[in-house]
This record gives structure tokens, sequence and C-alpha cells, in this order.
């Protein structure tokens, strides 16, 4: 057989796979994955001991985290769905859709950073991190979503029926279930979002886990996680429709005071700290130039602009280019560890293979592991197995492989196989996998886009990604080039995210309905 033949009797889906893993081996050939940690198993014994024994009344102010946790969270999806509807209806304009990218390519980490300058540790700063990325995702997926809804409810309404009721009982009707059900996980990521905010000092729940985990209060941190957990998985018993008004005026009832905001503060930060040294005004060039090795005053237009080069292209080769090799290589080696995690985490929850209690448990391990923040994950794995990029590698993929299993399990259920099914590992290869495994890889792919947005964050913890460049800049009191990092971070998801969408919508397959 030619080689020609062998590479054509091979599928799509099958160079796809193994494409990505021989990359997710040269991944982890340059990563640095080793295991540093002086005695990983004792510590993990403090843990296990702290989840066997959780205490419950040893956090101060607990009721007070957990409700903060839910107001943030709340608050900002009400305030994302209030823009990002209405963008949803304009988002087919290519600037709003460029602008829409580019909202939501920042974590909202890097939102609460920058707003923390201008805010403080101001309820404004949680609200509007999770609000503004937030707004920008539910104006692309309503969009899509709307695209798809049948026109033919609008040829039957009667003639002069004004816009707004041919919108909403043409349009709008036809796809509220798929809506309602979006914004409901938009809100349980909101959820993760407010607590990971604690980590940057606001009053949500991360604030007290971290505290405890970074103190060796396991039996503390433990009972928290627990709490978190069970917060997530009982949304559909307590998020109630009927009783989201209420919960809205407590949230606004219960928010923390908010602090006198100095618009004179405002004003310098958005027209002197976030620009670079060069173009500040004289009165902070003294301040600044000395930190960048710069010349002072006296400059012409052209030896701002010269500096300005210099400054960008330092920045550009000694931050952006080293974070943005450690990012890509982070995020492609835990996106193969996601892909064979989903595949081994759908196969054992699937009814018709493994059969008895073991899927049930499985599906709620997958529950709780995708509940579970991905910093959460890598703080603690830190702890066991020191300051590399391992840690950071198995929290993304537990956390994400956790989720697409979840999700590609719900779509086995709805397959019927034939009756010559013999409930084996052959039989589920034969019939179920290649059903599920084109929205598998679908799922796989859209969330490499969200890998790459958590895996620069997790360069908080230390791992030199940009998020590590980032966090220092605000750090060091170098807005200006945490902003520049910010947009670098920016272009490059959206790149991964073309890429990615140029693979699944290839000409040479059939169009795949990526569940988000």
């Amino acid at each position: 057989m030619t080689s020609s033949r062998l590479f054509a009797f091979v599928g799509y889906w099958k160079k796809v796979t193994l494409v990505l893993w021989a990359v997710t081996l040269l991944c982890f050939y340059f990563a640095d994955t080793e295991i540093i940690a002086l005695d990983p198993w004792s510590e993990l014994l403090l843990i296990g001991q702290g989840f066997i024994a959780p205490d419950f009344f040893a956090t101060e102010y607990l009721l007070q985290a957990l409700w903060q946790t839910v107001s943030f969270a709340l608050l900002g999806v009400l305030i994302a769905l209030i823009f990002g509807a209405p963008l949803a209806l304009v988002y087919h304009k290519p600037y709003v859709a460029a602008f829409c990218a580019f909202i939501r390519s920042i974590h909202e980490i890097f939102w609460a950073l920058l707003f923390l300058q201008i805010f403080g540790l101001s309820p404004l700063t949680g609200i509007l991190a999770i609000a503004l990325p937030f707004a920008a995702t539910f104006a692309r997926v309503f969009s899509d979503i709307l695209q798809q809804s049948p026109t033919t409810t609008l040829q039957t309404l009667p003639q002069g029926t004004d816009r707004i009721s041919r919108y909403l009982y043409g349009r709008l009707a036809h796809v509220l279930v798929p809506v309602r059900a979006y914004v409901r996980y938009r809100f349980e990521c909101a959820l993760r979002s407010s607590a990971v905010l604690g980590f940057v000092g606001m009053p949500t729940l991360g604030f007290y886990l971290e505290t405890a985990f970074r103190q060796g209060h396991y039996h503390q941190g433990a009972a928290l996680l627990i709490l978190f957990i069970a917060l997530i998985g009982t949304i559909p018993y307590w998020c109630r429709v009927k009783a989201l008004p209420v919960y809205f005026v407590l949230a606004v009832w219960a928010l923390p005071e908010l602090p006198n905001i100095d618009g004179a503060l405002i004003w310098r930060f958005l027209s002197q700290d976030i620009l670079p040294p060069m173009f500040q005004s004289q009165t902070f060039q003294s301040q600044t130039f000395q930190n960048y090795g710069l010349q002072g005053s006296g400059m012409s237009g052209g030896d701002i602009l010269s500096q300005f080069g210099d400054w960008l292209i330092s920045l550009l080769y000694e931050q952006a280019l080293p974070g943005i090799i450690a990012t890509l290589l982070l995020a492609t080696a835990a996106l193969g560890v996601t892909h064979l995690f989903a595949i081994f985490g759908s196969a054992i929850s699937d009814k018709r293979l493994s059969g008895g209690v073991i899927p049930q448990l499985n599906r709620l391990l997958l529950l709780i592991l995708r509940s579970v923040p991905e910093y959460i994950f890598a703080f603690v794995f830190m702890l066991l197995l020191g300051p590399s990029m391992l840690p950071a590698i198995l929290a993304l993929a537990i956390h994400n492989g956790a989720l697409i299993a979840y999700l590609t399990v719900r779509h086995a259920d709805k397959l019927t196989v034939s009756a010559h099914f013999n409930h084996r590992v052959d039989g589920y290869g034969y019939e179920v996998l290649p059903a599920i495994y084109p929205n598998m890889m679908a799922l796989l792919f859209y969330r490499f886009e969200v890998i790459l947005r958590e895996t620069a964050i997790l360069g908080m913890l230390g791992i030199a990604t940009l998020g590590f460049y980032i966090d220092s800049n605000f750090a060091e009191i170098r807005f200006n080039g945490a902003l520049v990092l910010m947009c670098v971070t920016a272009l490059v998801n959206i790149l991964v995210d073309i890429l990615s969408r140029r693979l699944l919508y290839s000409k040479n397959k059939r169009q795949l309905v990526c569940a988000h």
C-alpha cells in the first residue's frame, strides 16, 4: 500500500488526534515538569486528613463570604446580560465582533487587577471584572443562537406587526430554552470566577480558601472547598427563576460599603499611569524615567518615538515573547492531557459500558472536578509537586477534561445502539465513540481558548506565562507594561480561536455544532 493510500485510509479525526498527541509530547519535552517538592506524600496525607475531617466552623464570616461569592456572580451576570444581549443583535458587524473578541479574551482576574487600580477593593472591581468579559461572551453566543433560530414564524405574523413584536415572537421565542440554559451555565462560570477573585483580595470564598491552604489549615480549606462544590452542584435547586428578583435585591443590599472614589486618581491613572513613560507629562516623567533608564526632558518628537520603540521592543522581547512561548507550551500540553481525560472519563461514565454503580459514581466525580476552578487545583498541586508547569497542566486537564466528559456523556445517553451491542470496550469503540467523538473534539478545541486564558492567570502562582509578567508589572506599579501584555494575551487568544475554528469547520468536514 502506497503512503498516499495509507494516509487517505486514516480518517480526519484520526489525523487530528495523532497530530495532537505528537504536539503534546513535543510540548512535554520542552516544558518544565520536574517534581521538586521535598515530601509530596506527607503533604497529600495532610490534605486527605483535612477532607476526612473538615472544619466547617473555623472560618470567620463564612456565610458572608459565601453570599459575597453569589452576589458578585449574580450582579456580574445581570450587568453582562444588560449589555451583551443588545450587542448580539449587531454582532454581525465586523467592528462589534472584533471588539467583543478582544474583551472576552482577557481573563476576569486581569480585569480585576486593572480595576483594582481605579476602584480599589470595592465591589465594583469584582462585579465589573465578571461583567465585562461575560457581556462579550453573551454577545457572541446569543448571536450564534439567533442565527440558528427558524424564520417560519415571521412569515405567519400579521402584516404591520411592529419590529419589537416580530423579534420577540418570531425569533426570541424559538431560542428561549437554549438561551436560558446558557445563562445558567454562565452563572456557574461566574461563581467560579467570583471565588477566584478572592485570590486578589476580594471578599469572596477564594480569599479564605487561599489563606487556609497557604497556612496549612487543610481542615478549614477542605470545608470551604466542599461548601463551594455543594454551592455549584445545587444550582438547579436554589437558583430558580422566580427567586431571582429576591436574590438581586439581597445581593445589592448585602454588598460591602462602596468606598469614596477619588476622581483625580482615576484621571491620573487613565491619562498618565497607563501611558508609556515617554508620553507622560513632564510632571510625572522625572518619577518614571529613572526606573526605565530613559533620558529626561528636552526630547524632540523623534527622540520620543525612538525611545517608545526601544521601550516597546524591550518589553516584547524580554517579557511578551518568553511569556507567549511558556503559555503555548503549557496550554498545548494541557490540551493533550485534557483529551485523554475526556476520553476515559466519558467511557467510564457510560452506563452501557460500565453498568452498575460505577457510572453514577464517576458522573458525581466529574461534577465535583468540573466545579472546582483550575486556579484552586493548581494551587493545591503546587503545594504537592512544587513550582513547575506540571501542577498547572494537571489542574487544567482535570477541570476541562471533566467538563468535556460530562457534556459528552449527556450526548452519549441520547444515542441508540444496535441490538448487537456487546457492552464491552470493542462495542463501545465501534458504535458509541465514533458517534460522539466529533462533538467531543469540537468541545475540546472550544475549550482550548479557555485553557489558554486560564494558563495565563496561572502565572500568578509563579509559572512564567504571560500572566506572570502581567502580575509582576502590576506589582511593580508598571501599569503601562501590564496593559501592553494584556493586549498581547488577547491577541494570542484570538489567533488560537481562529485556528481552532478553521480546524473544526474545515471544508473537508461536515459542519459541527459546537456546544458551549
